[in-house]
């Protein structure tokens, strides 16, 4: 008999590796211009704050996500949903500070694209694997 480790696809460690590389690479970056030193702030530009924050908070949450990934929970579904979700409504709030005249980095709607489209394929592929969302089949659990 095959244990439930076994059962989970080899695709999800890889994805789950994903979501953590990228959150460690997000608190890291997030952090240094958060708390770093006035010349790394600086050299940062135009930042957005709550971008900023939002992006370094999500870190810790990346990071929770792919270890419930790793382990195959079914939570981690809902949290990579969730993820992307609050991305792109923190994407949207950008866009309209964009909108309103106020001082950005092109590379931050360029980081925020690429946040978005991870996040919402790892969603769609960690639910529908997971159990949290209609994949058209019937299987049973």
């Amino acid at each position: 008999m095959r244990s439930s480790a076994d059962l989970r696809p080899r695709w999800l460690f890889p994805v789950a590796l994903l979501a953590g590389a990228f959150g460690v690479a997000t608190i890291v970056s997030g952090g240094r211009v958060l708390f770093g030193s006035d010349a790394t702030r600086a050299e940062a530009g135009h930042v957005v704050p709550f971008v900023l924050w939002f992006n370094f908070l999500a870190g810790f949450a990346y990071l929770g996500a792919g270890f419930g990934i790793a382990l195959g929970r079914r939570w981690s579904g809902m949290v990579s949903a969730g993820i992307a979700a609050a991305t792109a409504v923190v994407f949207l709030a950008f866009g309209l500070h964009v909108l309103a005249g106020g001082a950005f980095e092109s590379r931050t709607a360029a980081a925020m694209t690429l946040r978005l489209a991870v996040w919402v394929a790892i969603a769609v592929a960690v639910c529908r694997r997971l159990g949290w969302m209609p994949t058209g089949r019937s299987d049973p659990e």
